[in-house]
């Protein structure tokens, strides 16, 4: 089981909605919660794309010498760059992070934010292009470890004797991640990813999805890893956990919840319908957005994308993420409010009951202390936990 964390480069919060709370997002606090990750044992983080956002390249570029074996997802947009030109960034920051780098595809889903970017093309046709763009973009990093050149002519997009001359890393090219849940989406991670995303859904419809796209990569001769897009609330009791739920939402208005829901309904992403739906912009309290046990859909109140939280203690957060596991989801990309104490949170109470995942204790005498000293003299008893 991989665990990912999430570095927020759209801002941080300890209330949605509202300034009150508010982090900014500056690169030394992008900076706090990579290092925090790294040193807590996640495998990677997220950096998240889009108008709303830093850029994630530069971002993620400038946190490679500050972390040692932190993976980094970042996105490529098919349709906003060249397959060639994302082909040797690629490569690049491969190599500069010694094959550390993981590639999240991601067609676009706000009609209006690709329009302001030059994309004008409707949802069927952007994965067409992506379709395109990423049958370039492998060639050319494959071609790279071992010599010659591209050359492809589609409906959209076109290479003639197209080369990469420094090889990335990993062979044949950095893992490629994707999300989508379309039908054309589906098709498109049958063919080229290596792992599929989903949202955080109830396990049912997650479980019919995973099905569905390992189906169609089957037909391929192709078999296909999982992961899963959540946030997460997690504290010592239930209770506690629930409270903080109620108060990450408890200074939003209606009308800040309308003006969200009215923006997302404009996309044409059909993972942002299916996260609306289930909670339908309506009600805030616990028997309206809990569509699960466990899983609650609060965040989507505002927040495009992954709208829903596992909320619970340690013991009921880590069952939920083993029901999703014996689904076959592999990896786990988390975040949490704000997001470097949620990590600290979710890494001392959700690890250690993680199956393969042993939170390593150093002796006080190879370190420093483990705990705050007792007495002047005495090491804190080590929890068994």
């Amino acid at each position: 089981m991989r665990v990912f964390w999430f570095i927020p480069t759209h801002g941080d919060t300890r209330y949605l909605g509202t300034s009150d709370g508010a982090r900014a997002a500056t690169y030394d606090y992008f900076k706090q919660v990579a290092v925090a990750a790294d040193t807590l044992g996640y495998d990677g983080v997220l950096l998240p794309t889009g108008r709303s956002c830093e850029d994630a390249w530069v971002v993620a570029s400038s946190l490679i010498a500050v972390t040692q074996r932190l993976k980094f997802l970042v996105a490529i947009r098919p349709g906003l760059s060249s397959p060639a030109l994302s082909a040797r960034m690629a490569a690049t920051f491969d190599r500069l992070s010694n094959g550390r780098l993981l590639i999240n595809v991601v067609t676009g889903g706000d009609p209006a934010e690709l329009e302001g970017d030059g994309v004008f093309a409707d949802h069927d046709t952007r994965y067409e292009i992506t379709d395109e763009f990423l049958t370039i973009w492998r060639e050319q990093l494959r071609t790279a470890h071992e010599g010659g050149t591209v050359d492809y002519q589609g409906a959209h997009l076109a290479s003639k004797g197209g080369k990469l001359l420094y090889p990335s890393v990993q062979r044949p090219h950095p893992p490629l991640w994707f999300g989508g849940s379309s039908p054309a989406a589906h098709t498109i991670a049958a063919s080229h990813v290596d792992t599929y995303l989903t949202w955080g859904e109830p396990p049912q419809a997650v479980e019919k999805k995973i099905a569905e796209v390992r189906a169609k990569a089957r037909e391929q001769g192709r078999d296909l890893q999982f992961g899963i897009r959540l946030h997460v609330i997690v504290r010592e009791t239930a209770d506690e956990a629930w409270a903080a739920a109620d108060r990450l939402i408890s200074r939003l208005d209606d009308e800040t919840i309308g003006r969200a829901q009215t923006a997302f309904s404009k996309m044409d992403s059909e993972g942002q319908r299916r996260m609306a739906a289930l909670h339908g912009g309506k009600g805030r309290t616990r028997a309206d957005l809990e569509i699960y046990p466990n899983l609650w859909a609060g965040v989507g109140l505002v927040r495009g994308g992954a709208g829903t939280a596992l909320v619970g203690d340690a013991k009921q957060v880590a069952a939920r993420m083993s029901e999703y596991a014996e689904l076959g989801i592999g990896t786990f990309i988390l975040s949490g409010y704000p997001h470097l104490e949620e990590a600290y949170r979710f890494a001392e109470l959700v690890f250690p009951r993680l199956p393969g995942r042993v939170r390593e204790r150093i002796e006080a005498p190879l370190s420093g202390p483990f705990g705050e000293v007792v007495g002047n003299s005495y090491l804190p008893n080590v929890s068994q936990s």
